[in-house]
């Protein structure tokens, strides 16, 4: 059942896995530079450059936890492996689709993709390092490749747009892949689990059918305006996620366990993997539509505005246990949580003429906070859960993780929109800043002025959606602190 752990070069085979997790990660905020030259190539309306941004994140986080029990029936690498090879097709779709309906596609079949590397990769940690010492560091390198690939997405992608086109962003995931190929089967063991639970294939149903309808109630409203159409979506997509989990409730093998968030310790942890990934990737893209649309910088320049971010997202993810045995786990995740909430809350400095220094300043703020953040989460949800549901407790934050940037960009992006939208530029030339400040352009003398008001407009926007994020992570830090009271 099992192939024999090889031993000699685990620490190879450690670096090996991190590949696909900064590539999945990664493919979350890579696209925040690209999406005004996306806009510009295939023109979608603004409810269609969010399904860009987050279809994907949404299917990964709704067949993560399913992926993870087909890999434990067929074998973890192997299910990595096949795995990669549909994220690398789904790619190749994405950077030479003709319109934004089939890049849509393409980013749902990266999602499915996706859905496979992240709970296989983390599993066949547990098989490679026994040691629970040597586990626990191997978990942490794991995590911080999560949150490095996230914080360093949007960089990679400016660099590349600033050479290529727009469809470099999802070709370099091809040669990062071809190295997993070679070396993976080499480097990495075989597992299958001798006994496995049952597919919650209905939950996995029900749970799509209800967030991805409210979501598209959410977007289509903020961009488009009230109808009773879209309000009765929503209020199926509501529905559903009832449905979802009365179900979850009366399964024998539910996708989602109810029963852990009994625990005050794992629901406080869980709840800063979704609100800090919902925070970190609304605003990072909205940060990066600011940096190219308000303040007129183009790809490369946004790019090293990320750099503080990026940096200090991996600096502190890495070195998160140090600050953990200095504060204690308690106070070093709530005052990380508050960290992040303060970054958010700098962006409501941010105006069409203020000095880019305060926008790296306070990304990097935040950037701190996201770092311990993230590294420290998957500590707490192991240490707050039973023993015999340690495993299910990992799934449930990877999906938390998952499931909060795809909101994040949903809701975030659809609160900037409709405050965007509230005023009379925005309908009368176009439904995104993009499509605006283009039909602007093309207006004469009285475009200028206009383009300068859509830009007000739009910061308006972003400063709505940080006092939303912000006000969240701070009200959460102060929940983390309550909940994790009797911890050291």
């Amino acid at each position: 059942m099992t192939a024999p752990v090889r031993r000699e070069h685990p620490r190879w085979g450690l670096a090996v896995l991190t590949l696909p997790v900064i590539l999945v990660s990664m493919d979350f905020s890579v696209l925040y530079l690209a999406m005004p030259t996306i806009t510009e190539a295939l023109e979608p309306s603004a409810t269609a450059e969010l399904w860009v941004l987050d279809i994907y994140g949404f299917l990964i986080a709704g067949l993560l936890i399913t992926m993870g029990n087909v890999g434990d029936r067929i074998g973890r690498r192997r299910i990595l492996l096949a795995g990669a090879a549909v994220f690398g097709v789904a790619s190749v779709l994405a950077a030479f689709a003709p319109s934004a309906g089939f890049l849509i596609a393409a980013r749902a079949l990266m999602g499915v993709g996706g859905a496979t590397l992240l709970p296989s990769s983390l599993s066949l940690i547990a098989n490679m390092f026994p040691d629970p010492g040597e586990r626990g560091r191997a978990i942490g390198v794991w995590t911080a490749a999560f949150a490095g690939g996230a914080a360093v997405g949007p960089v990679i992608g400016g660099v590349l747009l600033h050479h290529f086109w727009w469809g470099s962003v999802f070709l370099i995931n091809l040669p990062v892949l071809a190295v997993l190929f070679l070396a993976g089967p080499v480097l990495l063991p075989e597992f299958r689990a001798a006994t496995t639970h049952r597919f919650d294939v209905a939950g996995v149903a029900f749970s799509l059918l209800g967030i991805l309808p409210a979501v598209y109630a959410v977007k289509t409203i903020a961009a488009e305006g009230f109808s009773p159409t879209r309000l009765g979506v929503g209020i199926v997509g509501l529905v559903m996620l009832a449905v979802f989990l009365g179900w979850e409730r009366r399964v024998d093998d539910p996708l989602l366990k109810l029963s852990l968030f009994g625990n005050p310790a794992f629901s406080a942890a869980v709840a800063a993997a979704f609100f800090g990934m919902f925070a970190q990737g609304g605003m990072a893209y909205l940060g990066n539509v600011y940096l190219q649309s308000v303040l007129g910088h183009d790809v490369l320049a946004a790019a090293l505005a990320g750099l503080p971010m990026a940096v200090t997202v991996a600096v502190f993810s890495v070195g998160a246990d140090r600050v953990k045995r200095l504060l204690g786990v308690r106070t070093a995740l709530a005052a990380a949580v508050l960290l992040a909430g303060l970054g958010n809350l700098g962006f409501l400095f941010l105006s069409p003429g203020t000095p880019i220094a305060v926008f790296l300043a306070t990304t990097a703020l935040a950037g701190i906070g996201y770092g311990v953040q993230f590294a420290l989460v998957s500590d707490v949800v192991v240490a707050a859960a039973p023993p015999e549901q340690s495993g299910a407790a990992a799934g449930t934050s990877e999906t938390c993780f998952e499931l909060g940037t795809a909101m994040g960009l949903a809701v975030l992006g659809s609160v900037a929109t409709a405050v965007f939208l509230a005023g009379d530029h925005g309908r009368g030339f176009g439904d995104s800043l993009g499509e605006t400040l283009h039909r602007a352009g093309d207006a004469g003398p009285a475009g200028q002025a206009l383009a300068e008001a859509a830009r007000s407009a739009w910061v308006d926007g972003l400063h709505v959606a940080a006092g939303v994020s912000g006000g969240v992570l701070v009200v959460l830090a102060a929940v983390v602190a309550i909940a994790l009271r009797r911890l050291s």
